[in-house]
């Protein structure tokens, strides 16, 4: 950001994650924003995962700039807000205290994360006192991925019929968990209740994940060999395809094979998956904006060389089936598109400016970070105006008024408390 003037608003750095699933080098969108926002020279041999803009004490923000308080340079964001809590409004301030509710991300995905499950508010405050070294907060973690490109994830149970096919196709799935636990599911009828339907899969599931180590190399060994066999034969389907790859990611990994309990989710450009507290997911391969709770609490089962909590995922997990609802976003005007997810703590804007355009993003009640993806633009909020660049991170305090406008293109996403919370009386 030039050196002009804009009232109130902070330019920030961000913080980096280099998580071995990350893209390597200039190939990560992350590593591209990072060298632009602060200038930090990339390693071609890092894995660049994640770009985090915010308060979590994991990865926080500094304030580069405050142009109106030149001494207020090199302060984390937390501490900033914590000198200034009424840049967060009323609401916020009353809800959350000294800190912002949202954690926003860029995420470039290599290869599988781990799946995983985040706690709800009574389980993390649970976990982070009994493990604060594995569980580094006691907040829940509802989440939000908006795809930047194509962007591949499982989440969530497939149906009973569905995991009923699979049980039929899978033999090796069998073979782990036992042709008791199999009819079980088996057995399942549309009129059944949901708790017996849950219960099945809950014994299922974890029956899979819990199988030794042996047995699940064996396994693993069995279903690669019928599946290249097969594929000489047919074309595999696309969840066949994706445990192939899984395999060579993650070899003798049980989460290769849990991923055919859960759902393979595709997302174009512009389209969104929400998770909320306690449901499975792993995020496979794409870039995306992430947003979230502000909170870093992960549960892993699977597909993860990192610390694995079997148990405690097995029972936390809501056991809800079928596909997940994809947000497509609606139009606040000709181009701002915003996602709202049914969680208090955020939602995001996407906003694309043609060449020659403007917008105003009105002012509101309650903070906002504004990430710059592409393009260049300028600023004006107030009497006071300034050049935003790719790479941009910028704090708008609430009650901010900002207007853009661009003589290139401009891409830039927002990230801000849900409106839906800040509208109820």
């Amino acid at each position: 950001m030039a050196n002009g003037k804009t009232d109130g608003i902070l330019r920030l750095k961000a913080w980096v994650q280099c998580y071995d699933w990350g893209r390597f080098g200039a190939d990560s969108q992350v590593a591209r924003l990072l060298t632009l926002n602060s200038e930090a020279e990339v390693d071609p041999e890092m894995p660049y995962a994640e770009l985090w803009m915010g308060t979590h004490e994991s990865g926080p923000s500094f304030v580069v700039s405050d142009l109106s308080v030149e001494e207020e340079k090199g302060v984390s964001l937390k501490e900033w807000i914590g000198k200034n809590p009424n840049v967060l409004g009323k609401k916020v301030l009353e809800k959350w205290g000294y800190d912002l509710p949202f954690l926003f991300k860029v995420l470039s995905v290599a290869k599988a994360l781990s799946i995983q499950a985040h706690p709800d508010k009574e389980l993390a405050r649970e976990l982070h006192k009994l493990q604060p070294h594995l569980y580094k907060d006691d907040n829940h973690k509802p989440e939000m991925a908006l795809a930047i490109t194509e962007f591949k994830a499982l989440c969530g149970f497939i149906s009973p019929e569905e995991l009923k096919d699979v049980l039929h196709d899978v033999p090796e799935i069998v073979e782990l968990i036992g042709t008791a636990e199999a009819n079980r599911v088996m057995n399942i009828h549309k009129q059944d209740r949901e708790e017996k339907v849950k219960s099945a899969l809950r014994s299922t599931f974890t029956q899979l994940m819990s199988a030794n180590e042996e047995m699940t190399t064996k396994a693993i060994s069995m279903l690669k060999s019928r599946l290249q066999l097969e594929s000489k034969l047919r074309r595999l389907t696309d969840k066949e395809q994706l445990v192939l790859l899984l395999e060579k990611q993650y070899p003798g990994d049980i989460g290769v094979i849990s991923a055919f309990f859960l759902n393979y989710v595709k997302l174009n450009p512009g389209e969104a998956l929400y998770l909320g507290a306690n449901e499975p997911h792993a995020y496979l391969s794409g870039e995306c904006i992430e947003c979230m709770a502000t909170s870093d609490n992960v549960v892993r089962a699977g597909l993860t060389p990192k610390h694995r909590d079997i148990q405690t995922l097995c029972s936390m997990l809501t056991y809800k089936q079928g596909y997940p609802e994809i947000l497509k976003g609606f139009p606040l005007s000709p181009y701002i598109t915003r996602y709202l997810p049914p969680f208090d703590e955020f939602e995001v804007d996407r906003c694309i400016l043609p060449r020659g355009a403007s917008t105003i993003f009105p002012a509101i009640p309650a903070p906002s970070i504004f990430l710059v993806l592409v393009g260049e633009g300028t600023l004006h909020s107030g009497s006071s105006k300034d050049v935003v660049a790719e790479g941009d991170v910028l704090f708008a305090p609430a009650n901010t008024e900002i207007m853009l406008s661009t003589s290139s293109e401009l891409q830039l996403y927002r990230a801000g408390v849900n409106s839906r919370f800040i509208h109820t009386l």
